[in-house]
């Protein structure tokens, strides 16, 4: 497992850390917003070093950005002991970390994540990847960071869109592990909330699993719960005037998701109340065209849990209570998609 560290003083923190290390050379990664936003925090505190900036979004989490990492990495002369620092969000640290763990067969990198999305979802578990074709993290590796730096003095740079994304993950944290945790969540003035001692927890929640199954053959398929649905509606808007950001469609997937775990597994209607009323007061509601039903279910046949033809999802017996390598029929999918658009925020 990678080191996790908390941070309450990042700028003191990573030149001690650093000192630590030995390295050729030092490289920062990060996207256009964070080198304006988030890096300066850091500049002064870090040895000789050089920066990529690459253009923010998702949609530029693919090959062709690799490509100009890469070749950044060959030009600045980086040999196997160079150290690269992902600073950023998860895009960043997904591809950030599979540049750096594939340029001449891999070199040591290290993760700050600066959005909650990243502090307690992608900066645990060693998944590193870059959309292809249109499919989330299609393309890519199991590699542990050398340590995950985690600081919430980042998070006063976020817009509430952003800390709100990252919300989504919390909220699926509790619903597949911890009930109680679930239960103490904010829907009203969700935005007050201790993040430092709740991104302790979820990071915490994930680490117990992904410790437990770091190459994701069995039990951490459970944090996929949301996913299946919720991935395929994101991939879809992806590049369309109704983007959606990956917590908001993961909040789409996790209720749809929660109605087929009523479906197939009995869920209970009172379970069922609570997840909408938590997830509907917090995101409210977008709506999903019939006319998009097709596609969107077609993408889930894309989700790596799935075997052969089969779609497999990770859904609930009990908030909670999570099980995995649940087959699902095509037209509960359906089914799951009008349950959402007929929901009432």
């Amino acid at each position: 497992m990678e080191k996790v560290i908390f941070s309450a003083q990042i700028a003191k923190d990573i030149p001690r850390y650093l000192d630590t290390r030995k390295f050729s050379k030092l490289g920062v990664i990060a996207d256009s917003h964070t080198v304006q936003t988030c890096y300066p925090i850091l500049q002064s505190s870090l040895p000789d070093h050089t920066v990529f900036a690459f253009e923010a979004g998702e949609i530029h989490k693919n090959l062709d950005t690799c490509t100009q990492i890469w070749q950044w990495m060959t030009e600045e002369g980086f040999d196997r002991k160079a150290l690269v620092i992902n600073i950023g969000g998860g895009v960043t640290g997904d591809m950030g970390g599979f540049c750096a763990s594939t340029y001449k067969r891999g070199i040591r990198f290290i993760n700050i994540p600066t959005t909650l999305l990243s502090q307690v979802d992608a900066s645990v578990g060693g998944k590193l990847g870059i959309d292809f074709m249109g499919f989330k993290n299609h393309i890519g590796v199991f590699t542990q960071p050398e340590a995950v730096i985690i600081s919430e003095v980042f998070l006063q740079t976020l817009p509430e869109a952003e800390l709100r994304s990252g919300y989504a993950e919390i909220i699926k944290h509790g619903l597949i592990s911890n009930a109680n945790y679930f239960e103490s969540l904010k829907t009203e003035n969700w935005q007050t909330q201790n993040w430092k001692d709740i991104i302790e927890v979820s990071v915490g929640i994930k680490e117990a699993v992904v410790s437990r199954d770091p190459r994701e053959e069995g039990l951490r398929k459970i944090l996929n719960f949301g996913h299946t649905i919720g991935h395929a509606v994101e991939s879809h808007y992806l590049d369309s005037p109704n983007h959606l950001l990956h917590g908001e469609a993961i909040a789409v997937g996790m209720l749809a998701e929660a109605f087929l775990s009523q479906k197939y597994l009995r869920l209970s209607p009172e379970d069922l109340y609570k997840i909408e009323s938590k997830i509907l007061g917090v995101f409210g509601k977008v709506t999903i065209p019939e006319d998009d039903f097709e596609a969107i279910v077609s993408r889930c046949f894309q989700d790596k849990k799935n075997e052969g033809s089969v779609l497999n999802f990770s859904l609930l017996t009990k908030i909670g209570h999570c099980e995995y390598n649940i087959a699902v029929g095509k037209d509960e999918i359906f089914q799951s998609l009008r349950y959402y658009n007929e929901l009432t925020p």
